[in-house]
């Protein structure tokens, strides 16, 4: 992409994303998310009310007043974005693009996490890690990561979350906040189950890890239009389907929901909060209702 075309991309998501973040996410997204602990601020007066146990003993012993300590939330937290940029993020039917979709939720977060004084990281995946940008404040830090997401071109067309994982659990030593945005359509092993599960279990006991699954609506049904070439993007395989059998069309529905019901299982077993997207829904009212639960 040419950099006058970038900047202006970049540019755009900037003013739809910050406004988002400014108006409507920040407020929630720092109650969702809490800082490590409380520290200690200063000391002060005694007042009627406050609690016997947060006096300062010394300090009153020492001028014979009672002083109490007074503690402030440690707000500082690392977030980081654990991004799936396999070839099938180059889907889509309505509006737009899955990465497309997935480049504005991540501007969303990382303008809400540097509002709170946060620090923002980013980790690209596929079938391997395609990129880590280590964990900063700023603006100009953002724009960087919108700038790779848009513009990044993928080594590998496949999906390996389990090593995105093993490799963010190994890098971040520090208890973070990790945001994985996929489609979570992932490789499976010999017993046919999705690979990332032990990963995803050993990430979430050390970290807050918050599962953003983005999919456009057209890998939940398909339509009666005959017979049509369905290829799949990561492995390049393609198959011609008739779509006027209602048996072809149901059996593709359940599997779909077959897929949702594995997803959702995993995440509860690992204590993993989830929120699903999809490309034509808009993703303030997914986001919203994940922040609010979790307060």
């Amino acid at each position: 992409m040419e950099t006058k075309e970038l900047i202006k991309k970049v540019r755009k998501i900037e003013i739809k994303t910050k406004g988002l973040s400014n108006q409507i996410f920040s407020g929630e997204y720092h109650s969702a998310f809490k800082g490590r602990g409380m520290a200690f601020s200063e000391v002060r007066d005694y007042a009627v009310g406050d609690e016997i146990r947060t006096i300062d003993w010394n300090v009153t012993a020492r001028f014979n007043e009672p002083f109490v300590k007074v503690f402030e939330e440690e707000r500082e937290l690392t977030v980081m974005l654990l991004v799936d940029v396999s070839a099938s993020g180059m889907f889509g039917t309505r509006n737009q693009l899955k990465r497309e979709t997935i480049t504005e939720l991540c501007a969303v977060l990382a303008f809400s996490a540097v509002s709170n004084n946060d620090r923002i990281g980013l980790i690209m995946f596929a079938d391997g890690i395609e990129k880590f940008i280590p964990p900063k404040k700023g603006k100009s830090h953002i724009l960087r990561i919108i700038r790779e997401l848009i513009n990044f071109e993928p080594s590998s067309t496949q999906t390996n979350l389990s090593e995105a994982l093993k490799y963010f659990t190994k890098m971040v030593k520090k208890k973070s906040i990790a945001f994985v945005l996929s489609d979570f359509m992932d490789q499976r092993n010999e017993n046919d189950e999705l690979k990332f599960t032990d990963s995803l279990k050993i990430a979430s006991r050390k970290h807050d890890v918050v599962a953003l699954k983005v999919l456009d609506k057209a890998e939940l049904s398909i339509p009666n239009i005959g017979m049509a070439l369905f290829k799949d993007l990561e492995s390049g395989e393609a198959k011609w389907v008739n779509t006027s059998s209602a048996k072809v069309r149901k059996r593709y529905e359940e599997e779909a929901k077959k897929r949702d019901e594995e997803l959702r299982k995993i995440f509860r077993r690992s204590k993993t909060d989830f929120a699903e997207i999809f490309t034509d829904e808009g993703y303030i009212k997914p986001l919203m209702n994940l922040f609010k639960n979790r307060v």
